[in-house]
C-alpha cells in the first residue's frame, strides 16, 4: 500500500475517534444533566472553609435518647445511602447529619486536601461545628470506615463513638479495579471520566448494586432511592476515582495508629463481603483499637447499613452506653439472612 495511503486511512480513523469522544462528551453532559434533574439536592449548603459542603441535618428533638449521630457514606455513593436506612429508624431519637463527602453528590471538592481521608474528616468536623454539634457518634460505612477513622485520631474531643460497618481501613494485597486507575489520571482520566465512564458505568448499575449486595438481595428501590447514578458524572467520577486509588497508601501510613483510637467502637461486618477483606479490615480494626467490639455475621455481604440496619442501631445504642445485648440483635439478624442466596451477575 502506498505510504500516502496510509497516511489517509490513519487520518480518517483519527477524526472517527475524535468526533465519536466529542459525541460521548455531548451525550455525557446531556444525560449527567437529566441524572441531576431526576436527583436534586435535598438538603443544604454548608461553607466549610471556602466550598460548599452539602448535608441533611435533623435537629436534636425533645426527648432524644442518643447523642448527636453522624453518617458517613462509602464510595461511589451519597449522603442518601446512609440516610435511607438510618433516618426513618433514628428520627425523634437524636440529632442527625447526613453528609455529601467532598467531590460526591452535591458537595463541592475543595482543594486537594480532600483527596484523602483527613481532609474529608476535616471537612466533616467543620460541618459539625457549623450545625452546634460539640460531639457525636460517627458511623462510616465501607470507604467511610477510613474516613470516620481519621477523625476518631484528628478529633477525639468531638467522637463520642464509632460505629464501623463493612469498613476499608487497612492495607490489602493488590490493587484496585482498572477504571479507578484510569480516572484518577489528570488528562486520560477527565477524557474517560468525560466520555466513557458514564454510558458505561449505566449498564453496570443494577448489576453493580446486585454485587455489592450479595449473597443479600438489594432492595426493589435502592437506585431510585439512593441515586448511586450520581457519582456516574465526570467529576463526581474522577473524584471517586481519585479516592478510591489514594485509600491504600493513605491506610498504609495511617492505620499504624488505630491504637491511638480510645473512644467506644462497634465493627459490624459479614464473612460474605466481596468488596472489602473482612479479616484484613475489621479485624485489623478489632485488634487495633481496644475494647472494641467486632460483630461478624455470616452469610451478610457489604451492605449491613440497608440489610441489617436494626443490628446496626443496636450498635449505636451500644456505643452511646445503653442497655443493649448485641450479642442476642447479632443472632437475630444472622437468623434473618440465613437463606438469603442473591446472585452477582
Amino acid at each position: 500500500m502506498h505510504p500516502l495511503s496510509i497516511r489517509v486511512i490513519v487520518l480518517i480513523a483519527l477524526a472517527l475517534i475524535v468526533f465519536l469522544l466529542i459525541g460521548l462528551a455531548v451525550w455525557t453532559r446531556v444525560k449527567a444533566a437529566e441524572i441531576e434533574k431526576r436527583h436534586p439536592p435535598v438538603g443544604e449548603t454548608l461553607d466549610v472553609g471556602g466550598y460548599a459542603l452539602h448535608a441533611v441535618h435533623v435537629p436534636r428533638p425533645d426527648g432524644a435518647d442518643l447523642p448527636a449521630l453522624v453518617f458517613i457514606h462509602g464510595a461511589s455513593g451519597n449522603l442518601h445511602d446512609q440516610m435511607k436506612p438510618f433516618r426513618p429508624m433514628l428520627e425523634g431519637r437524636a440529632e442527625m447529619l447526613f453528609v455529601d463527602r467532598p467531590g460526591h453528590g452535591w458537595s463541592q471538592r475543595g482543594g486537594a486536601a480532600n483527596e484523602t481521608p483527613d481532609g474529608q474528616a476535616a471537612a466533616i468536623a467543620r460541618a459539625m461545628q457549623i450545625k452546634g454539634i460539640s460531639q457525636a457518634i460517627v458511623v462510616g460505612h465501607s470507604f467511610g470506615g477510613a474516613i470516620a477513622a481519621s477523625f476518631a485520631l484528628e478529633y477525639p474531643q468531638m467522637t463520642a463513638g464509632l460505629v464501623f460497618l463493612a469498613p476499608a481501613t487497612h492495607p490489602w494485597p493488590g490493587g484496585v479495579s482498572w477504571y479507578y486507575d484510569l480516572a484518577s489520571l489528570p488528562v486520560i482520566g477527565r477524557v474517560f471520566a468525560g466520555t466513557l465512564a458514564l454510558p458505561a458505568g449505566l449498564t453496570r448499575l443494577e448489576s453493580g448494586s446486585a454485587c455489592v449486595f450479595a449473597p443479600n438481595p438489594a432492595p426493589d428501590d435502592y437506585i431510585e432511592a439512593t441515586a448511586p447514578a450520581l457519582v456516574l458524572r465526570p467529576a463526581a467520577f474522577r473524584n471517586n476515582a481519585i479516592d478510591v486509588a489514594n485509600l491504600k497508601p493513605y491506610v498504609t501510613k495511617v492505620s499504624p495508629r488505630y491504637s491511638e483510637i480510645k473512644s467506644p467502637t462497634v465493627i459490624v461486618t459479614g464473612d460474605s463481603d466481596s468488596v472489602v477483606l473482612a479479616h484484613i479490615h475489621s479485624e485489623g480494626l478489632a485488634r487495633d483499637i481496644e475494647g472494641s467490639k467486632l460483630i461478624w455475621l455470616k452469610n451478610l455481604g457489604h451492605k449491613p447499613d440497608h440489610v441489617t440496619t436494626e443490628l446496626a442501631v443496636r450498635a449505636i445504642e451500644h456505643v452511646a452506653g445503653l442497655d443493649v445485648d448485641l450479642d442476642a440483635a447479632a443472632r437475630k439478624a444472622e437468623a434473618a439472612i440465613a437463606d438469603d442466596n442473591a446472585a452477582c451477575p
